[in-house]
This record gives structure tokens, sequence and C-alpha cells, in this order.
């Protein structure tokens, strides 16, 4: 990132910035649109939780000062031009200019709080705004400016001016825009644009990304989409076309590739899937999918990426989809039966192959036992002399570090690898830890991480540790950026899960991962507040009963509202707890009670700095786009994955995270909520070693095994080493 430093005296001075002079009288009868103006300046700086002159979007110091730079001074710059531009004369035009600032503040803000604009792009927003508003003044077309900016910014500020010109001609530079950094939604935005030049090949474009979708459009043949899809000449948008038109067309996506090819016929396939006289045959159509996929590997590998193997509906999708329905659901629903050859039914005819997707797909949904006994199938499917190193190459090494990962975290790696010759693990150890700067992503690298945190043989994370450096120093030979911030990383963080000494804090850049203080979680008004997120399965219906038995009415105020309750702590740090209630899933209910308490405390402007999920891993995705930005403590009643943190993190940067290996138990998930708010109410500064050595008391003294084995399942934040990773690459690249 370009860096530079602000010459403002405000803030090198640490002034307030709403106490910046007026350079420019305003006549009485526009005074009311400048206060409305800084009216929404302030809900901005109120957006972090607190209202202190400062726009904090980030850790980064530098770029917070740089998005309240633009949000105070550079309006202020904007204003004065208004006041006194002999361009703009009339009342009334000041006015119209007025309310276009106004607009665009308010606009940042929402499409910030909405996740849909990253905030640090507000110097972007508003210079872009600026010429926008000068040229709009002058007559001139904005669509040149719009086309210089991100798609966020010329679809919010071309919007506010509507009446300019070049309105038209920026929406299509902004469609296309769109195009490009979402081609899975093309045709959800493309009626306005069906006559342009460009349609056909944003359908082809459409097609090659989501296949699905383009398939839900073709079916309507007559709206101005289907009939722009059905005049397409384009191979791939054909056979869409063709299987749109199919029975049970939807189980067809995956093989789409091999079908225009001829490698597989609609046909052949057919007879796996049926066609509503015959009935589906679920073992084979999943053991197509395996085939289908270790063949697709293949290809990724040469770099061939083949149509509809990512994406709703795609190979990967219904591959995990059915992976959890036809295998994992029965055996985990049966977790209670002893007998293994009821429980293990399910996955009994499946190969050594199946049974690696079938773990592999699972990973957030895979009960503990569920997974050891699956993982002792797979030994007994690979023969009397299991090779580890033959079954990573018979699925061409897919999805590895993920299996490697789940091993280790179930405790099954050093069996796994025992499977080997001793040459065959430690090549294969060595790929675990290569070529993790190579990924389009971090997952791999996450992987790594939390693997090593679940690791106990001393010898094996030796083995880890100097792969490791043995990488760093490529990347440094190689002066491969990404590669030594990846490796370096990953090499401090091992040494800090080792040792004591090691203060990943200093080391690395971050915020201390150890330790929280009271005052930094409460809101400008002294409150801690604190959102829990209860969904309307059964499960949801048992946790939200016991969640409310734990609250002392002596202590605790309880408020019931329609869809939500509001809990407030009697004494102590005021601690104001709000809970949606966990009404009918079926019905969404649960969904719109959480979204109208989500609006209910924007409008209010009350903030969470704690954000409690309490579901299984599958509502998690529903928690994560309700969740607020503000969090500093995030409790995950579910595994955390990769996706899910780096979605999470990417929310909320700072955040302290706990989270589960497997699935959440209410039996656990309760104490720790319970030690957190009576440290919260007592204002203690939260340590999370001491918080974790009296749980562990707790749960050690338990009698039930189960609890104590899940309990060593959780993660406090200084151990999710995966969490620490992003954390500290992305505070790493921010730098740059």
């Amino acid at each position: 990132m370009k860096k530079f430093f602000l010459p403002l005296v405000f803030l090198l001075l640490g002034c307030d910035v709403f106490g910046l002079a007026d350079s420019v009288v305003v006549p009485i009868q526009r005074q009311r649109n400048h206060e409305r103006i800084k009216e929404e300046q302030v809900k901005c700086d109120k957006a972090d939780g607190k209202l202190d002159g400062m726009i904090k979007v980030s850790g980064n110091e530098e770029i917070n000062l740089q998005v309240t730079d633009a949000l105070f001074r550079k309006i202020k710059d904007i204003t004065d031009f208004i006041e006194t531009s002999p361009k703009v004369v009339t009342n009334n035009e000041k006015i119209r200019q007025l309310n276009y600032v106004q607009e665009v503040i308010t606009n940042f803000r929402t499409e910030w709080k909405s996740r849909k604009l990253n905030p640090v792009l507000a110097p972007v927003l508003i210079n872009n705004f600026e010429k926008i508003l000068k040229a709009n003044i002058d007559s001139q077309s904005m669509a040149p400016v719009i086309a210089e900016v991100p798609f966020e910014i010329g679809a919010i500020n071309a919007e506010i001016f509507k009446a300019n010109k070049g309105y038209n001609e920026s929406r299509k530079i902004i469609f296309l825009k769109f195009c490009m950094l979402n081609p899975d939604k093309i045709l959800f935005s493309i009626r306005p644009f069906v006559n342009e030049s460009f349609a056909d090949s944003m359908v082809v474009l459409a097609a090659e990304n989501n296949p699905k979708q383009l398939y839900d459009y073709a079916s309507s043949a007559n709206s101005p989409e289907g009939k722009l899809i059905q005049k397409n000449t384009n191979p791939l948008v054909r056979a869409i076309v063709k299987i749109s038109r199919t029975t049970n067309a939807l189980f067809y996506f995956p093989f789409l590739d091999d079908i225009i090819n001829g490698k597989q016929s609609i046909d052949s396939i057919r007879k796996l899937i049926g066609d509503g006289e015959r009935r589906m045959d679920t073992l084979g159509y999943f053991k197509l999918l395996v085939k289908t996929e270790v063949n697709y590997q293949q290809r990724l590998i040469a770099k061939d990426t083949p149509v509809a193997m990512f994406g709703v509906n795609g190979l990967r999708e219904m591959l995990q989809k059915k992976a959890i329905e036809y295998f994992i659901t029965p055996i985990n629903e049966l977790h209670e039966q002893n007998n293994l050859s009821i429980r293990m039914k399910a996955i009994e005819p499946l190969s050594a192959q199946d049974i690696y997707y079938v773990i592999v797909m699972g990973e957030n949904d895979i009960y503990t036992s569920s997974y050891k006994h699956s993982f002792a199938r797979l030994l007994q499917k690979m023969g009397p002399t299991p090779r580890g190193d033959e079954l990573m190459l018979s699925v061409n090494m897919d999805f590895f570090r993920k299996f490697i990962k789940m091993a280790a975290n179930f405790n099954q790696l050093d069996v796994f690898l025992k499977t080997m010759p001793q040459e065959k693990a430690t090549v294969l150890m060595k790929a675990f830890v290569a070529n993790l700067d190579k990924s389009a992503n971090l997952e791999d690298a996450v992987d790594v991480a939390d693997s090593y945190s679940s690791i106990r043989d001393t010898a094996l994370l030796q083995t880890i540790l100097k792969n490791v450096s043995t990488n760093e120093q490529r990347s440094l030979n190689d002066n491969n950026n990404r590669g030594k911030i990846i490796y370096n990383l990953l090499k401090t963080i091992f040494h800090s899960a080792d040792s004591s000494s090691v203060d990943l804090t200093s080391e690395i850049g971050i915020p201390s991962i150890y330790s929280i203080e009271n005052k930094y979680l409460r809101d400008d008004s002294g409150r801690i507040v604190q959102q829990v997120f209860f969904y309307g399965d059964e499960d949801g219906k048992t946790n939200f009963a016991g969640f409310m038995n734990s609250f002392n009415t002596k202590e605790w105020k309880i408020t019931q509202q329609k869809e939500w309750v509001e809990i407030r702590s009697l004494k102590g740090t005021k601690v104001w707890i709000y809970a949606n209630l966990p009404l009918n899933s079926d019905n969404n209910l649960d969904d719109t009670a959480q979204a109208h308490l989500t609006r209910y405390l924007d409008k209010k402007n009350i903030v969470p700095s704690i954000v409690i999920h309490r579901g299984h891993s599958y509502w998690l995705p529903g928690t994560i786009n309700r969740m607020a930005g503000s969090a500093k403590i995030i409790v995950l009643g579910s595994c955390g994955g990769y996706k899910n943190l780096s979605k999470i993190l990417a929310i909320c940067p700072e955040a302290h995270i706990i989270s589960t290996k497997e699935i959440g138990k209410g039996d656990i998930n309760r104490p720790i909520i319970n030690y957190l708010n009576q440290a919260l109410v007592s204002g203690n500064t939260i340590v999370w070693k001491d918080m974790w050595a009296a749980l562990n008391k707790v749960f050690y003294a338990d009698v039930n095994k189960e609890v104590r084995e899940s309990w060593d399942d959780y993660v406090p934040p200084y151990r999710n080493l995966g969490a620490i990773f992003i954390k500290a690459y992305n505070k790493k690249t921010e730098m740059q």
C-alpha cells in the first residue's frame, strides 16, 4: 500500500476533529444542511464503538488516519468549495450539492456496515466523489471518472449523480466491473443490458463461473435473460440449455465438463440418477462423484480447471453435500449405538478412496467418534498391509493437507504415517509444508498452523519446524516476498506454541492474544454489549433454555421481547446481553428475529463488542453475515475452519476467537460464557491462560468422560494458531 504522512494539525496535536474551526461563514438558511453532514460524520465515528474523533476501520493506524482525514478534512474542503464557488450560485443549488455530500457519507457508512464496501477505500471514495461533483457542476459526463475507480466506489457515486449526462454510460461501466468481480452473479443483473453488444460474452462468462445460475435462467425461456441465453451459440451455453430440459438436471452439473467433452453422457449418468420411475442409486452416484473428482484433480495439477468443478452445485459442492447426506449424518445420528456394524453400515460399501473423501468433505460436521471409526474403516479398506502413501497418490494428493490436519486434530496422524515407509512419510510431511505460497488463498497455510497445535509427537513437530525453516530460506533465496512472510510467520508462531518465552504480540506486531482489558470492550457509554445468536432447531431450543437458566435474577435483569431477550447486569460493569429467541428454523423465524435484532441494535447505536454463536457449523455463515464489525471477542459454538476464520477476521481483524475442533457442546459452552460474564461484570482483565486453567479444573473434575474429551478440543485465542496466522499475515501485508 502506498504510504504517506498526513499534514494535519489536528491529528498531530491530537485535537478533536469536531473542534475544527469553520473557515467559511455559512448563511443561516443552509446551516441545517451542514449540521446534517456533521451528524453523519458522528455516526461514522461511532460505528467502531467509540466516539473519539478517529474512525477505526483497521488495525493499521496509518489507514485509520487516512480514512478519518477523508471523512472530515476532505469533506470540509468540499463543503467550503460549495459555499464559495462562483459556479454554484443560488441557495437551492448549494443545498443540492450539500445534499450530495451528506448522501456520500451516509452511503459510505451503510455500505461499510452491510460489508459491501471495504472502509479503507474511504479516501478513494471521497476523492472520486469530489471529481464527479465538480464535473457535474461543469455539465461534464462523469463516465471517465467512474471508469477510474473500483466497482464499489463507482456504484455508490454514480447513484448519487443520477441526473448527470454520463449516468447511462456509467451504469454500463459499473456493470462490466461487477461482472469481472462477480462472474457467478452476472445473470442476476444483466436484464437492463441484454441488448448491449457485450451481453453475449457476459453470458459465456456466467456459464463458465455459475452454470447453475445459467440453468435457472435458461429454464425461463420467455424472460429477457432466457431469450438471450437461448440464442447464444457457445457450446458450453448450449450444453447447459440442453441439461436444463432434463429431469433432475442439477445432479448432472458436476459432470458438465465431461459431458461437453464426450467423456460421459447424459444417458449413462441417468442410470444412476433415475428418472422418476427408477430410484436414484445413491452409492453409485457418490462413487461417480469421487471418480470424477480424482480425474479433475489431475487436470487442476496441470493448470486446467474443469467447468462446474467449483461454485453452486459444482462437483466439489455436490461431493461435500452427498458425503454429509449419505454417510456422515447417518453415522453421526447413531453416535450412541455401540454395535459398530450397525453404526457404520452406511460407509461399509465404500472403497478407501470413497471414505477418504467422506472424511475430508465432512471436516466441519463429523463427530469425533464418527471420524475415528471412519478412519479405522479407511485403514481396513486399504488392505491387510495398508500404505498411506499409495492412498495419497491414488487421489492425486487431493485435499491431502486437510486430511493430515484432521488426522492431527483427532490424534491419528502418527497412526497414518506408520502405514508407510519412513522415507515416504518424510516426503509427505515435506510436501505438507511446501509451496504454501503458491496457493490462491491461505487455507493450506492455516491447515498447517492448525495441525501444529494438535500434534504431540515432539519428533514430528521438529520435522515440521525444520521443513518450515527450509522453505523460508528458499523464499529468501528466491526473493519470494509472499513465501518469506508465510514461512517466517509460521516459524515464529510455532516457536511461540513450543515456548512460553516467545511473545507473539511483540514478535509479529499483532495486538495481544493472551489477554483483553475490560475497558477495551466498553463502548463510549461504559457498556459491554454482547450479542448471542441462537437457531431454532431442537438443539438450539435446548441450549437456549440452559443459557437462560444460567442468569441469577438477583444479579441480572431479564426483559423478554417478541423476538429476543435483553439481559442487563445489576451490579459492577454494565453488561448488556441481547439474544434472539430460537424461533422455528423451518420457517426462517430465527433468521428473521436475528435480522430484526441486528437492525434494532444499529438503530439504537448499540455496538456489540462480544459475539457468541450457539449452533451447529452449518448455521455459522448466518452468524458471520450479521456479525458486528466491532466484535473483539468471538465465541464459536462450532468449528471455525479456514473459510469461517478468514471471513470473521476480515470483519473483525483484532478479534479474540474461541473455537472448537469438533462439534460444540452446550455443557461446555455454558461454563465458558458464565466465566466470561463474571469477568466482565467484575471489571477484570480477561487472561486466557488463567481462564483455561480455571475451566480445566471444572471439566477434568467432571465424571462424564465425553465432556472431558470434548473440552480438550476447545481452543483458546492464544492457541488458535490458524486465526493467529491469518491476523499476522493480514497485518504484514497491510503494511506493505
